[in-house]
């Protein structure tokens, strides 16, 4: 097989000091089921916390935003909410469930499309309606008026902005409203102005890049300049999510491994996925083709650092001007809706192993009590190792780094937990742990199904009390307040 190709995970002092609670984690999942989904809700106080860093160090003011598709926990958005940060809701359901776990609706924004029972919630509660579409602010006026509500606070989502110097387009997105049609926009804002309040425009992009991102805040700023030329009064800008989190602890390793996997598909090496799985690249001719398809697993500029960067940026319609100094010097709030980064270390998925299977000289065949849904990390392009966490002393085993495929417990061919080949430090037995890190954020749940009559992952919160030893609870049953005994 060659040499051995780790992507070990990044593990912060709270994560860390989780795993080397193992008999815990082990009676957790004795007593609860494999695969089981652990958040850490005071994580999410010290992410939030870096965010608000950022802001201060701009001399801004803001909100941050949670977005709360990124996971489900009943836990994480009630301690958000004692924070006093915001969360980003995209659907009626998670609408509900955030004014339930005690978010203020003053600090709750509705995105993404709406149907109207969304709308009607909002509009009734008082929520901050992000629009994504002409239709949808007619819908909402419509609402406000018939049913004699006060003026609901909007913002304009827009897209397709372009640079004013070296050519640098926004990749085209199917929501928001392109920012070309921004003057027939503002004229049914005025004409709604009994219905609506406009408070700020938005932006959400899906990718990694600064550059693009800077173009689309310049562009909101120009937007609100706009807006305040025509009589309006708007004093926020949205840049949405997209900040990204670093899980991988080593850069060369990451290096290494891409590497060896563009060999492996051109056929310079063994294999090192199942079925000569590419992730996007191909071999045509002895030439690579395709585009690698992975999350950028190794990222040192992510979350508050890459907030850091954008607003650091220069705005070229504006003379070069930093982005922070003009939302400063026109006194504008700043919101972000991170999903992923304020996820960052704040859980993680345990897996029993129920089966180990030697097939003759290709790597070990490892059969988990999941399924791939429940440890999504395929489904985002990441690629990272799970730490082995072995059932017991007595099980210690000495015979050195071992390959194996991991596959989940459905029925199905396409049920691998991982496509790529994986490389322990030592061979697992049925009954050890595979804990998958860093999966709060989309991994752990946002593919979770009930196929084949398989109950999807149970969930705990866990914090340390004032002593630093670990307790735990039921998700459902955490509540961001001093139990007996322990502290939250």
């Amino acid at each position: 097989m060659g040499g051995a190709l780790y992507l070990e995970p990044q593990l912060g002092p709270r994560l860390g000091s989780l795993l080397e609670s193992s008999g815990l984690v082990h009676s957790l999942t004795d007593a609860l089921g494999s695969p089981l989904g652990v958040v850490l809700p005071d994580q999410i106080t010290e992410n939030v916390d870096r965010f608000r860093a950022v802001l201060r160090k701009h001399h801004l003011a803001g909100q941050t935003f949670f977005a709360h598709k990124a996971n489900r926990s009943s836990a994480l958005l009630r301690r958000l909410a004692a924070t006093g940060a915001g969360v980003d809701v995209a659907s009626l359901g998670e609408l509900q469930h955030a004014l339930s776990c005690g978010a203020a609706p003053a600090l709750i924004m509705a995105t993404g499309p709406k149907e109207p029972e969304f709308l009607w919630l909002a509009a009734r509660t008082g929520v901050t309606v992000s629009l994504d579409s002409p239709a949808e602010l007619d819908q909402l006026a419509a609402l406000v008026r018939t049913q004699g509500l006060p003026r609901v606070r909007v913002l304009l989502r827009l897209s397709g902005f372009e640079s004013s110097g070296v050519k640098v387009l926004t990749r085209r997105s199917r929501f928001g409203s392109p920012v070309r049609e921004l003057d027939a926009a503002l004229k049914t804002v005025e004409r709604y102005g009994d219905a609506v309040e406009l408070t700020g425009v938005a932006y959400h992009l899906d990718t990694t890049s600064l550059a693009e991102k800077a173009v689309a805040l310049e562009g909101c700023l120009m937007a609100l300049e706009e807006c305040r030329a025509r009589g309006l009064a708007p004093r926020a800008v949205d840049i949405g999510g997209g900040f990204g989190v670093n899980y991988l602890a080593n850069r060369t390793q990451w290096e290494q491994y891409t590497t060896e996997l563009a060999n492996a598909v051109l056929g310079c090496r063994p294999p090192l996925t199942w079925g000569g799985h590419g992730y996007g690249l191909r071999e045509e001719g002895g030439t690579l083709r395709g585009t690698l398809g992975l999350y950028p697993a190794y990222r040192p500029v992510a979350g508050e650092r890459y907030l850091d960067d954008l607003l650091s940026r220069p705005a070229m319609a504006f003379g070069g001007r930093k982005l922070a100094t003009l939302l400063l010097e026109h006194l504008y709030d700043l919101y972000a809706e991170p999903g992923r980064a304020l996820l960052d270390q704040c859980g993680l998925t345990l897996a029993k192993v129920i089966e180990t299977r030697d097939v003759g000289a290709g790597p070990l065949w490892v059969r988990l009590a999941a399924t791939a849904g429940d440890i999504g990390l395929e489904e985002h392009g990441v690629l990272m190792d799970p730490v082995l966490l072995r059932r017991g002393p007595g099980t210690a085993d000495s015979s050195g780094p071992v390959a194996v495929h991991l596959f989940g417990s459905l029925c199905l061919e396409s049920d691998l937990i991982t496509r790529r080949i994986v490389f322990l430090p030592h061979r697992p037995a049925p009954g050890d742990l595979m804990a998958f890190v860093n999966t709060a954020a989309y991994c752990m749940d946002f593919h979770a199904t009930h196929a084949q009559r398989q109950p999807v992952a149970r969930k705990v919160a866990a914090w340390q009390d004032g002593d630093g030893e670990w307790r735990w609870c039921l998700d459902e049953q955490y509540w961001p307040i001093t139990p007996p005994g322990g502290s939250q």
